[in-house]
């Protein structure tokens, strides 16, 4: 063999090496993405046109969240916005607009105490899909109920919907963290040792 062919097959070889590196790693990204951000990502999609444009605007998510200063919530935070929340489903029987209304504002507090940014509904839910992509489009839907009911707009049906939406979301920030579970016995061990 020419020495001018070993160069081309190892040209080739090598640009082959490599694309599928390029490809592995854009694999890996799209896989990692879609596993973080959940639903969210189909709607990066959408709303980006495409994948590159959409996996840049999840990435710049991510990197804006790192500068957030989130923290968990202490297991009295926890317990006392729990209290708070079942006082806003019960005013839901007499005020269910009301109620509704409370809820979003119980979420936004709930946000601001974990340290996500309260302002603009677009730029909540940029920091929130990081870490709660999955319970999202609950926000989303129960945010739109919430907006037709101060029109005047949403039945008690779909005032009910919103509230069950933003429970969602207000759970899941209030989750109790995997470290404070795998200190906590479970409620079984603590029987069995009472």
């Amino acid at each position: 063999m020419s020495t001018v062919l070993l160069v081309v097959i190892a040209v080739v070889v090598i640009a082959a090496l490599v694309a599928a590196a390029f490809l592995a790693r854009n694999a890996a990204r799209t896989r990692r993405l879609r596993r973080r951000f959940g639903p969210e990502y189909d709607r990066a999609l959408e709303a980006h046109g495409g994948r590159a444009a959409a996996e840049r605007e999840l990435e710049s998510r991510e990197e804006r969240h790192q500068d957030l200063d989130l923290h968990e919530l202490a297991p009295q935070e926890r317990e006392r916005y729990r209290e708070q929340w079942i006082r806003v489903q019960e005013r839901f029987v007499d005020a269910p607009e009301a109620a509704v209304e409370q809820a979003d504002e119980l979420v936004t507090i709930v946000m601001g105490e974990r340290g996500y940014p309260t302002r603009g509904f677009e730029e909540k839910v940029a920091h929130l899909s990081v870490e709660h992509g999955r319970t999202l489009e609950h926000y989303r839907l129960g945010r739109d109920i919430s907006v037709r009911a101060k029109a005047k707009q949403a039945s008690t049906e779909e005032l009910r919907q919103a509230m069950v939406h933003y429970r969602a979301l207000f759970e899941d920030l209030l989750s109790v963290p995997e470290h404070e579970r795998a200190a906590t016995p479970a409620t079984g061990e603590q029987t069995r040792r009472s």
